[in-house]
């Protein structure tokens, strides 16, 4: 389970990654449950472009803009009834298994509602736990390139009005992965996130949810480097 991942704090990979503008907010090196990051949705349009769009049957589709959107790492489903809840789930919220979210309750409704998401990262931690004890490691692309993790996102709002957006990161079996198998509790189940190729990027935030599923694939074993984190003195 990736409950912690490295942002990216060069702000020229937004756009040369990933095709946004580098985020307004200052967000942490390291991104924990319920703490703020930054996720890449296809752009929401306004009733007045879908109007434009729809009264012009024969202009040739746009390409699909998109935004840069701050949010809380761990969703926060819709049906959650207080802040208070919000809190406590959100923290457990922070990866969905791609296999169940189309029967999740907490993961259902913005899946079918097509509200998948691209989380910029440099790497994600996983705990080595091969010597009997957790050695926190570093897992990042090979080259040394910014990855774009598979995600999904939420709008919650409370009684009182309050708005939360949030997101979760999806995440795919990895019994079988050359290198993520050698991560997490023994005896558990590997899961690794699920690291789109970047020329997927597109498809993925605009594909129909039964299309969505292509998507949920290991990455390459030998398209990534792991490195022991040297803890400060």
């Amino acid at each position: 389970m990736s409950t912690q991942y490295e942002s990216l704090k060069i702000a020229t990979l937004y756009p040369d990654a990933f095709h946004v503008a580098a985020p307004a907010l200052t967000v942490g090196r390291e991104v924990w449950p319920r703490q703020p990051g930054v996720f890449i949705r296809a752009a929401q349009a306004n009733e007045t472009e879908e109007v434009e769009e729809s009264a012009d049957a024969d202009k040739p589709p746009r390409e699909l803009s998109r935004e840069l959107v701050a949010g809380q790492f761990g969703l926060v489903p819709r049906w959650v009834k207080s802040a208070s809840d919000a809190k406590l789930r959100s923290t457990k919220l922070v990866n969905a298994r791609s296999e169940t979210v189309t029967t999740s309750n907490n993961f259902r409704e913005a899946w079918l509602a097509g509200q998948r998401c691209i989380v910029p990262m440099r790497a994600f931690m996983e705990d080595d736990w091969r010597s009997g004890k957790a050695v926190p490691t570093r897992i990042a692309r090979v080259d040394g390139e910014p990855m774009g993790v598979a995600g999904l996102w939420e709008s919650w709002t409370g009684a009182e009005g309050e708005i939360i957006i949030s997101y979760t990161l999806l995440t795919v079996n990895a019994n079988s992965h050359a290198l993520m198998s050698r991560y997490q509790q023994p005896g558990n189940e590997k899961r690794m996130v699920a690291i789109l190729n970047e020329g997927a990027y597109v498809a993925w935030l605009s594909a129909r949810p039964e299309k969505a599923r292509e998507f949920m694939r290991a990455y390459p074993a030998n398209w990534l480097t792991a490195n022991p984190v040297e803890k400060s003195r």
